[in-house]
């Protein structure tokens, strides 16, 4: 057969640098260490400041590299492994190390979100924010859409927001027998919000997860959690269950 058009493509010179710095991370810089500025590494390595920009923003996406307000880009340490699965989602909101709940407030879902509950547009529905921690380092940021019709049983006389409403919120959830769910993950940008609470930089590469929850073949909850890119890796099980795994281990166990 002849070479194709891809085989004969040759390999961009920001991802040979890449290469080449992922090594010199490796060998030259320790966790948590500051690169020094792009007019230095450019000159360093004899490239012009797009293509090094490139290639750190690749380490970034790969995890290797942290963009941090106010000090930097900083070699970023292994990624945390955590569960993502519904046996961990903690709807009680007792005892849950962790997922934090931070605010629960009435408002309207988006168009995509209300047409998953069934909820007629406009309509208000429950919205509990939580923040995932993991070896105290926050991971994930999420928005739980709670139709009313899922917690019939939420007293009135509740507080009417902040983290004892979500509280209220999740422990009525935790009523329902859950029968299934769907989930599905793409890459996504971080908005302003969740990147002030994951410690990114809005527009930061993130993962974001949405999960319909179902009890008695009805949505009773979608959810959307934003988790950092340079942090987690999702990958899927023998059980379906969605996981995010230790690419350390993996990298030294390779």
């Amino acid at each position: 057969m002849g070479t194709t058009q891809l085989e004969s493509v040759q390999e961009p010179k920001y991802w040979h640098l890449k290469t080449v710095l992922s090594e010199a991370l490796d060998s030259d810089f320790a966790v948590g260490e500051v690169l020094p500025n792009e007019r230095d590494l450019a000159a360093r390595f004899g490239v012009a400041r797009a293509t090094l920009r490139q290639a750190l923003e690749q380490l970034e996406l790969e995890g290797r590299l942290q963009r941090r307000r106010g000090v930097g880009t900083t070699v970023a340490p292994p990624r945390v492994g955590v569960a993502v699965a519904t046996a961990q989602h903690g709807w009680s909101g007792d005892g849950d190390e962790a997922w934090q709940p931070v605010e629960c407030t009435m408002a309207v879902a988006p168009a995509v979100v209300a047409a998953e509950l069934g909820v007629a547009a406009g309509e208000t529905v429950h919205v509990v924010r939580r923040i995932r921690i993991t070896h105290g380092q926050a991971v994930a940021a999420e928005l739980l859409y709670v139709p009313a019709s899922s917690v019939p049983e939420l007293s009135g006389i509740e507080a009417a927001s902040g983290p004892a409403r979500a509280r209220g919120v999740l422990r009525e959830l935790h009523r329902l027998d859950l029968d299934g769910q769907d989930r599905s993950v793409e890459l996504g940008s971080a908005r302003a919000d969740d990147a002030k609470e994951l410690d990114r930089l809005p527009g930061a590469p993130v993962l974001v997860v949405t999960t319909r929850y179902l009890a008695a073949k009805v949505t009773a909850a979608v959810s959307v959690a934003t988790y950092r890119a340079d942090t987690c890796r999702l990958t899927f099980g023998d059980s379906g269950a969605l996981e995010i795994s230790h690419a350390e281990q993996e990298r030294k166990a390779s």
